[in-house]
C-alpha cells in the first residue's frame, strides 16, 4: 500500500487497482467495524479471491496476531465442502489479511433481509450444511464462536435436489478450543449479540455446544423472521441470553410443527450440558420424517435476484405455514 492509504481510511475506491501482497484489489464487497472484504485477483495463480483486510490495530496486538496466525492455519487445513477454503493468511505493511475462495452468491443476512422468513425445508437444508461445517471444525479442535447470518454464504446449487450450496466463513477469527486458552486475553469477547451463547457472555470455557446455540439462534431467525431474543439495548439482550426462556417458535410463526418448540428449547438451553451434543444432532431433530428427508420437492432460493430452480412446496409430516414469496 502506498501514499499512506489504509483499507480503513478515505473512500473505498482508493484501494481499487492497487496491489496488496500478491493480490490486486478489484472492488469492495463487504465492510465491518474491524475488517473490510474485497474482491481481488491473485496475481500469482491467476484466480479471483475474497481478500479480507483486518483493522491495523489488530496487527499491533501481539496476542491477537499470534492467535490469528495459528487459527488461520488450522482452518486452512480443514478440507470440507461447506467451509470456505482459506488460501493464505499473513501480514503485510502492518495489516493482517486472509485470502479465501471467492463465493459468487449472497450471504444469509442479505437473503433474510430480502425474503423474510424462509420456507421450513429451505431453512433446514441450509442449517444442515452449516451444521456439517461446524461439526467438522469441532473435530479439528476449532470453535467458531461467531455463527451468524453474515458468516453463512449461499451460492447456487447443482440441481433441483440441491438448490443452494452453503459455505461457513470467518474461521480465521475463531478460538482454538484445545490447549490455546492463553491466546485469548481475560475478558476478551468474541461473538455477535443476537447469537451469542450464555457461556461466552460469562467468560466460561466454550466447546462445540457454544456453536450449537449460535446455530439454533440463526435457524430460529430463518423460520421466525427474527432472532430468539429482541431487547431495546445490549445489556438487556445479554441478560436475556443468560436468563430468559426463548419464546416458542410457533408463537412467531403459527402453523409450524409443534415439535420444533421442544427442539429449539433444547438447543437454546442455558447450560451447554442440556443442549444437543453436536450441530448435526440439532438439525436431525428438526427434520420432520424418520428418515430425515424433506420430500423430493424443494422451494426455490433467491440468490442475487435470480430465482433458483423450479418452485415446489416442501412436503412436511404436519401442516405448515407458507409465507408469501418475494415480490
Amino acid at each position: 500500500m502506498t501514499h499512506g492509504t489504509t483499507p480503513f481510511s478515505g473512500r473505498p475506491s482508493e484501494l481499487v487497482g492497487r496491489r496488496i501482497a500478491g493480490y490486486r484489489i478489484e472492488s469492495e464487497i463487504g465492510r465491518g467495524g474491524m475488517a473490510v472484504v474485497y474482491r481481488a485477483h491473485d496475481l500469482r495463480l491467476d484466480r479471483t479471491v475474497a481478500l479480507k483486510l483486518l483493522a491495523p490495530e489488530l496487527a499491533r496486538n501481539d496476542v491477537f496476531r499470534k492467535r490469528f496466525t495459528h487459527e488461520s492455519r488450522v482452518a486452512a487445513a480443514i478440507d470440507h465442502p461447506h467451509i470456505v477454503p482459506v488460501f493464505e493468511a499473513d501480514e503485510t505493511d502492518g495489516v493482517l489479511y486472509i485470502a479465501m475462495r471467492y463465493v459468487d452468491g449472497s450471504d444469509l443476512r442479505h437473503l433474510l433481509d430480502r425474503e423474510g422468513p424462509l420456507p421450513p425445508a429451505t431453512a433446514v437444508r441450509i442449517a444442515a450444511q452449516v451444521a456439517s461445517a461446524l461439526d467438522a471444525a469441532h473435530e479439528n479442535g476449532l470453535v467458531h464462536r461467531d455463527v451468524k447470518p453474515g458468516n453463512v454464504l449461499v451460492a447456487r446449487g447443482t440441481d433441483s435436489d440441491h438448490p443452494e450450496h452453503v459455505y461457513l466463513t470467518d474461521f480465521g477469527l475463531t478460538k482454538k478450543s484445545l490447549s490455546l486458552t492463553g491466546f485469548t486475553s481475560v475478558g476478551q469477547f468474541v461473538g455477535t449479540l443476537d447469537y451469542v451463547a450464555p457461556e461466552q457472555i460469562s467468560g466460561q470455557p466454550v466447546d462445540g455446544r457454544c456453536d450449537v446455540y449460535g446455530l439454533a439462534c440463526v435457524v430460529y431467525e430463518c423460520l421466525a423472521g427474527r432472532p430468539p431474543f429482541l431487547r431495546d439495548d445490549d445489556v438487556a439482550l445479554l441478560w436475556a441470553h443468560q436468563n430468559a426462556d426463548p419464546p416458542p417458535l410457533t408463537e412467531a410463526r403459527p402453523g409450524l410443527p409443534p415439535y420444533m418448540d421442544a427442539v429449539f428449547a433444547r438447543a437454546l438451553a442455558k447450560s451447554p450440558e442440556e443442549r444437543h451434543p453436536t450441530c448435526g444432532a440439532f438439525v436431525a431433530e428438526l427434520r420432520p420424517t424418520p428418515g430425515g428427508g424433506l420430500g423430493s420437492a424443494h422451494p426455490p432460493t433467491e440468490l442475487a435476484g435470480t430465482p433458483a430452480l423450479a418452485p415446489q412446496p416442501p412436503r412436511w409430516a404436519e401442516p405448515v405455514f407458507h409465507p408469501p414469496g418475494p415480490g
